[in-house]
C-alpha cells in the first residue's frame, strides 16, 4: 500500500447543478492545507481535484462525502461511478474490507460463483500516473475444494504479486470479496463500528468464539495486534474441518466464550446463508431470490427476496423483499442501515414466515403446497436438453402457463428465444461454446435457466428472463434491460455477437468479391416495386439483386427482417412466408439450372431479371443456347450477360433425355417474429406437415390488475394452412380484420423470418 498522501479524499453524492459534467459517484481531493482555507472564509464550496485530473472544480460542500484513503483507493478499482455510489451508500462491503489483512479466510466472487480463499496481496495492479493514489486489489489464492477454479498463479499483467499454483489465483476489488469471519446480529458488548469496547479484554491464552458465515468456531489466542485490530487463533478445527490450525480473525468477529450466550449465538444474520433458513424457522421453500407473496392491507404483493437475516431489535427472522410495485416503504434500508438495494418504495421487511411462494408460478407443478427454488424445475439445472419433438408438441408445448411468461416489456425477448430454441437446435451452438469467463453466468442463465425448462416442461417464469435481463444490464451493454422494449435483432446480437461471440452464420459476397459476415440479413426492395403480394423467396431475391450480393456459402441459420420504416409503416399489407428457401441461385460458386430448359446453365443476365417477360422469381440464369434465342429481341440485344464460374472439381455430362441433375441447396422456415403495435408475438414451424404450426404470446391473458401476472399461451393454428394454400387474388382481397383466429398476425405483421440448413441441426 502507498504511504498516506496529505490529501482529504471525498465522495461526490450527486451531479452539481453547475458542473453538468461532473457525476455522482465520483471521488476527489483536497490537499489539507487548502482545505483549510475555505472553512475559515466560510465559503460553501470547496476547490477539489477529481481523480483523473489536474483542474480545480469549485463543488458544494452539500453534495461531498469524506472518505479515508482507503476508501478511496478501494472505491477506486471498481468500473464505473455508479458503482462505487452504490458500494459507498450501502457501506457494509468497504467495512468488511477495511479489516482484511494477508491471511484472513475469505470468499471471493468470480464466474457468479463464491469460492474459499486466503487474501495473499492487497494492493495495485496498476501504478497511477496523474493522481495520488490508485484502485486497490485483493489477490487470493483459493482453498480447498475450489483450488484450481481461478484465473492465474499470482501473476498479473506479467507481474507476479504473490506466489500459488495454477489458476488458484484470483484479484478481485472489494465488493468481490467476503470475509468469512462474521459476528451474531444483536450482540450487545459490540460499539457502533462493531469493535469490542476494548482490545485489552483479551489476552494471549484467552478461550475465544469467532464466526465463518453461520457457524460458530471455538480456538485460544496466540498473537495479539491491537494496530491492526487483528488476533492470531489457534483453532480447534481448520477450515477443511481437520484438528487444529491457526487463523487470522479481525477483533471485530471475536468475542470470549463467556461473553457469549446460548441464545445470542443462535441470533445470526442469514443473509448469506440461506441453507440454515428452515433451521431458524423460515419456510425451506423460501430462499434468497425467491419469488414470494405476502399479504397486505389492500390485499397480497409480489416480490422477489434480496436479503434474509435478523433486524436490529427484532428476535424474528426477517425477508427483505423487492416488490414489484411501489407499495412499500423504502429502498432496501432500515434505520439508516442498507440491507440490500432497490427502488424507493420497493423495498420492504417482513417476517420470513409471513412470506410465501408466489401462487402465480406454482400451476400444476406444486406438489404439496411447495415448488422448486427461484421457481424452476429439476430439469432446469439439466445442461442440454433437445428440442421439442414435432409429435411432442402438443403435449409439452401447448396451453394456458406455456411458453415464456411475459413481464416489464419482455416480449420482444420472450419471442425471440422462443423462436429460436422451442423446436430448433441450429443455434444451440450458442447454450454451449466456449465464451469469455466473465459472460459464462450469462451463457449458463441462457441454457439452464430459460432452454431447459422451456425444452423440459413447456414453461419459463418470468424471473428467469428477467434474472437474464439484470445480467445483461449490471454487464453494462445497456442500462434500461430491465424496464425498456428493445428490438429483437438488438438484442439478439448483443447475445450472439458482442457476448457469446458467436462465428456469423451468414456469409455475404458482393460482385467485387468482397466477403462480409452477418447475422441477419435486411430486406431492402425499390419502393417502387411491381410486387404486391410476395413471398418471402421474390423479397430476398429482389434485395439481393437490388444490393448486388451473392451467398458465399450455405448458411446454417439465415434470419430475415423486413423492409418497414420503424413500427408504423409497412411496405406491404401482407407477405406469404416461403416454407422452404431456394438459395441455389443466390450462391456465388455452384452448378445452376438454365430457367428455360432446365440445363445447365452458363451465363447470367441481371437486366433480364426485371423484365416481365420473365416471372417474378428467381434470377436469370441460361445455357448458352436459350441466352442466345433471348437475346435475339431486339430490346435484349443490349444486355450484357456474365458467365457463371463453376465449383471446382464439378463434372457435368449432358444428357439427352431431360434436363440437368443440378443439386438444390434449400432452407426451410422454422419460426415467425411478427408485430402489431409494439408487441411481439411468434409462430413456430415445428414440422414437415401442412398443420404443423403453434402460435406464441408470452401476455395472451393476464391475472388481477396492478397487482396481477401475465399468462403466457401457446396453441395450434390450423387455420394457417388454409390461407397459405389459398389462391393468390383470393388471399390478396383478405381483409385482415376478418381472417380466421391468428392467421392475420402471420401474413400481416411478419416481421423476422428464421430459416435454418436441414443438415445442420444439433439433435437429429
Amino acid at each position: 500500500m502507498a504511504p498516506k498522501s496529505k490529501n482529504l479524499y471525498f465522495m461526490i453524492t450527486e451531479t452539481p447543478a453547475s458542473h453538468g459534467s461532473i457525476r455522482a459517484g465520483q471521488i476527489c481531493y483536497i490537499n489539507e492545507d487548502r482545505y483549510s482555507q475555505p472553512k475559515r472564509l466560510k465559503r460553501d464550496t470547496l476547490p477539489v481535484i477529481l481523480i483523473g485530473s489536474t483542474l480545480d472544480r469549485d463543488l458544494p460542500f452539500e453534495v461531498l462525502e469524506p472518505l479515508t484513503q482507503q476508501q478511496a483507493e478501494f472505491l477506486l478499482a471498481l468500473d464505473t461511478h455508479k458503482e462505487r455510489l452504490e458500494e459507498f451508500t450501502q457501506s457494509k462491503n468497504l467495512g468488511q474490507a477495511e479489516v482484511l489483512v494477508k491471511g484472513s479466510e475469505v470468499r471471493v466472487e468470480y464466474n457468479g460463483e463464491w469460492l474459499k480463499g486466503v487474501v495473499r496481496y492487497i494492493g495495485r495492479l496498476r501504478e497511477p500516473i496523474i493522481d495520488p493514489i490508485g484502485g486497490v486489489f485483493f489477490g487470493v489464492e483459493l482453498q480447498g475444494e475450489d483450488k484450481g477454479r481461478g484465473r492465474n498463479d499470482g501473476t498479473y499483467q506479467f507481474k507476479t504479486y504473490f506466489t500459488c499454483q495454477k489458476n488458484c489465483g484470483i484479484f478481485a476489488p472489494f465488493n468481490r470479496i467476503n470475509p468469512v469471519h462474521t459476528k451474531p446480529s444483536g450482540f450487545s458488548h459490540a460499539t457502533q463500528s462493531g469493535l469490542p469496547e476494548s482490545a485489552e479484554k483479551f489476552s494471549v491464552g484467552d478461550r475465544v468464539v469467532y464466526f465463518i458465515g453461520s457457524e460458530r468456531r471455538h480456538g485460544m489466542v496466540v498473537e495479539l495486534d491491537e494496530e491492526k485490530s487483528m488476533v492470531l487463533i489457534s483453532t480447534e478445527r481448520d477450515e477443511n474441518g481437520r484438528d487444529g490450525g491457526e487463523t487470522i480473525v479481525s477483533l471485530k468477529y471475536v468475542f470470549k466464550e463467556d461473553d457469549l450466550n446460548k441464545d445470542e449465538t443462535e441470533k445470526m444474520d442469514t443473509s448469506e446463508s440461506p441453507e440454515i433458513v428452515k433451521s431458524l424457522g423460515g419456510n425451506a421453500d423460501i430462499s434468497m431470490n425467491s419469488m414470494v407473496e405476502v399479504d397486505l392491507g389492500k390485499g397480497p404483493a409480489y416480490g422477489t427476496v434480496r436479503w434474509i437475516g435478523h433486524l436490529p431489535g427484532k428476535p424474528e427472522l426477517m425477508a427483505g423483499l423487492e416488490l414489484e410495485e411501489d407499495c412499500g416503504v423504502n429502498d432496501g434500508t432500515f434505520k439508516n442501515h442498507r440491507f440490500f438495494t432497490c427502488p424507493p418504495k420497493r423495498g420492504l421487511f417482513v417476517k420470513i414466515t409471513s412470506c410465501r411462494p408466489d401462487a402465480r408460478f406454482l400451476g400444476d407443478k406444486a406438489s404439496n403446497g411447495h415448488f422448486d427454488h427461484d421457481g424452476l424445475g429439476g430439469s432446469a439445472m439439466q445442461d442440454s436438453v433437445p428440442p421439442v419433438r414435432s409429435e411432442d408438441v402438443l403435449k409439452v408445448l401447448t396451453g394456458r402457463m406455456k411458453g415464456i411468461q411475459g413481464h416489464c416489456n419482455s416480449c420482444y425477448m420472450d419471442s425471440a428465444l422462443f423462436s429460436l430454441f422451442s423446436c430448433s437446435s441450429v443455434l444451440d451452438s450458442l447454450l454451449f461454446k466456449g465464451t469469455k469467463q466473465n459472460e459464462e453466468s450469462i451463457q449458463r442463465t441462457l441454457r439452464r435457466d430459460i432452454v431447459c425448462p422451456l425444452r423440459s416442461e413447456g414453461f419459463v417464469a418470468n424471473h428467469s428472463v428477467m434474472k437474464l435481463r439484470q445480467q445483461l444490464q449490471d454487464r453494462g451493454h445497456s442500462p434500461s434491460y430491465t424496464t425498456d422494449e428493445k428490438d429483437p435483432e438488438e438484442f439478439l446480437t448483443l447475445i450472439m455477437q458482442d457476448i457469446l461471440s458467436l462465428e456469423p452464420p451468414l456469409k455475404l459476397q458482393t460482385f467485387g468479391g468482397k466477403v462480409e459476415s452477418s447475422y441477419f440479413y435486411q430486406i431492402f426492395v425499390d419502393y417502387n416495386t411491381s410486387l404486391v403480394l410476395p413471398t418471402v423467396q421474390q423479397l430476398l431475391e429482389h434485395s439481393f439483386y437490388n444490393s448486388g450480393l451473392r451467398l458465399a456459402e450455405v448458411p446454417s441459420c439465415l434470419i430475415l427482417t423486413m423492409p418497414r420504416s420503424g413500427k408504423k409503416f409497412k411496405m406491404f399489407s401482407k407477405i406469404i412466408p416461403s416454407l422452404e428457401l431456394d438459395i441455389t441461385a443466390l450462391l456465388s460458386n455452384g452448378p445452376q439450372q438454365c430457367v428455360l430448359c432446365g440445363q445447365l446453365a452458363n451465363v447470367e443476365c441481371t437486366e433480364c431479371f426485371g423484365d416481365p417477360v420473365f416471372s417474378n422469381t428467381g434470377f436469370k440464369l441460361f445455357c448458352d443456347t436459350c441466352s442466345a434465342q433471348v437475346h435475339l429481341h431486339p430490346c435484349r440485344q443490349s444486355h450484357k450477360p456474365t458467365a457463371l464460374g463453376l465449383p471446382e472439381g464439378f463434372f457435368h455430362r449432358r444428357g439427352s433425355d431431360g434436363p440437368a441433375h443440378v443439386p438444390r441447396e434449400k432452407l426451410e422456415l422454422f419460426a415467425v417474429l411478427c408485430i402489431e403495435t409494439s408487441h411481439y408475438v411468434s409462430f413456430i414451424k415445428h414440422g414437415p406437415k401442412a398443420a404443423d404450426w403453434i402460435f406464441f404470446d408470452s401476455m395472451a391473458d393476464r391475472m388481477g390488475d396492478q397487482d396481477g401476472y401475465n399468462v403466457p399461451q401457446v396453441k395450434e393454428c390450423p387455420e394457417v394452412v388454409r390461407y397459405l394454400t389459398m389462391p393468390l387474388t383470393e388471399l390478396a382481397a383478405q381483409v385482415p380484420r376478418e381472417m380466421e383466429g391468428v392467421a392475420k398476425r402471420l401474413f400481416c405483421d411478419g416481421y423476422m423470418y428464421m430459416y435454418q440448413s436441414p443438415s445442420m441441426a444439433l439433435y437429429r
